[in-house]
């Protein structure tokens, strides 16, 4: 453990970098010489001004957006946007494609049925346990668009490459893996992500939502429930997330700045997700519960031979410093994950603590 914290593997609320951390904590109570904590100063302020609007041209450099591209700030977190969705962009007969890969994007379906829109789920990987991300997927052509979660926290798989969808655009939640590699925007209509995984705190949603998608949007809903709003008013149509908008502007910069940006942190991603795989496949005791072409960068999830092993396994883990370990809830099991702020440092610690556990334990 370095400074008295532990390893963190929380899936989210997730670890942020240290060194945002600490910028927070050294302007936390006279932000930029304002005389105020940054959860202090208003909005309409200029020093806010900055702040928003270098989150948003930091997102875009590091995405290669144009000016087709809006990059947007809510509240309600991911789960609002299962919802805002299908109520902007679904009217009278427009149907959506959906692709379930398990709980997340089985909400977002959920959703649609409330609002009673029309729609497809063209593929699904629940005959698996939602064990892999399914290929060859043929997605309808009048679809007005294909909704995807791009990773999945509780199941542990990723999509490595996203899908032909003929000119569709996909719109896809990317809570727990924004940011931890380049993309190919142009297939992406709208993204959108919780910031408590890879981004900054719980409390904030980020959507990145293209033009012409955007012109597709109903108007007659609540203000508070358009996309237009937020797009037109740069966030600020009422009073934003501020801190946590704060926070993700100071992850950006650590990304930009001290990772060396995009293809950088992939690269970093692979080396540490590699490390906790190699460790697993070499073993008899540890086993992977997804499929190895889709396994995800962010989340590793892994069972022990019993749940009894499983829980000396999380219990221990406490005790030696590292949290977060246990598995969700609905699936059990154990889960590593390891977002952009996981430091290589913290796998191999990792790794060794398994090796020494399973020696101890076979």
């Amino acid at each position: 453990m370095t400074d008295q914290r532990i390893f963190n593997f929380n899936a989210g609320p997730a670890a942020l970098p240290l060194k945002v951390l600490k910028d927070i904590q050294s302007s936390f109570l006279n932000f930029n010489q304002s005389g105020m904590s940054v959860t202090e100063i208003s909005h309409r302020s200029v020093y806010f001004d900055d702040v928003i609007n270098d989150a948003v041209e930091r997102a875009k450099r590091l995405l290669k957006l144009d000016d087709r591209f809006h990059v947007l700030f809510l509240q309600g977190g991911a789960s609002m946007q299962f919802a805002m969705m299908p109520m902007n962009l679904l009217s009278g007969d427009d149907s959506a494609d959906f692709v379930n890969t398990g709980t997340w994007s089985t909400k977002a379906i959920k959703e649609a049925e409330i609002l009673k829109k029309n729609f497809k789920v063209v593929a699904s990987s629940e005959d698996k346990n939602f064990s892999y991300i399914p290929k060859d997927i043929e997605f309808s052509n009048d679809a007005k668009y294909v909704h995807l979660t791009s990773n999945n926290t509780i199941k542990g798989t990723q999509f490595n490459e996203f899908p032909d969808t003929n000119g569709i655009p996909i719109l896809c939640d990317m809570s727990s893996d924004i940011f931890s590699r380049p993309l190919d925007m142009d297939k992406f209509g709208l993204i959108y992500a919780g910031a408590q995984k890879n981004l900054g705190p719980s409390g904030t949603c980020m959507v990145i939502i293209r033009q012409d998608v955007l012109d597709m949007a109903n108007d007659d809903l609540p203000s508070m429930l358009k996309y237009s709003t937020y797009a037109a008013k740069n966030s600020m149509y009422n009073t934003p997330p501020c801190f946590g908008i704060y926070t993700i502007d100071l992850v950006l910069k650590w990304i930009e700045e001290d990772m060396g940006g995009l293809e950088k942190v992939e690269q970093h991603n692979i080396k540490k997700a590699d490390l906790l795989y190699d460790c697993i496949d070499s073993s008899s005791f540890y086993k992977t519960t997804a499929e190895k072409y889709s396994r995800s960068l962010m989340n590793v999830t892994f069972r022990l031979p019993s749940e009894d092993l499983e829980k000396q396994f999380v219990a221990k883990a406490i005790d030696s410093g590292f949290g977060g370990l246990k598995g969700h809830r609905s699936v059990g099991g154990c889960r590593a994950s390891i977002y952009n702020a996981a430091t290589l440092e913290s796998i191999q610690a990792l790794v060794q603590f398994m090796e020494v556990f399973e020696k101890e334990n076979k």
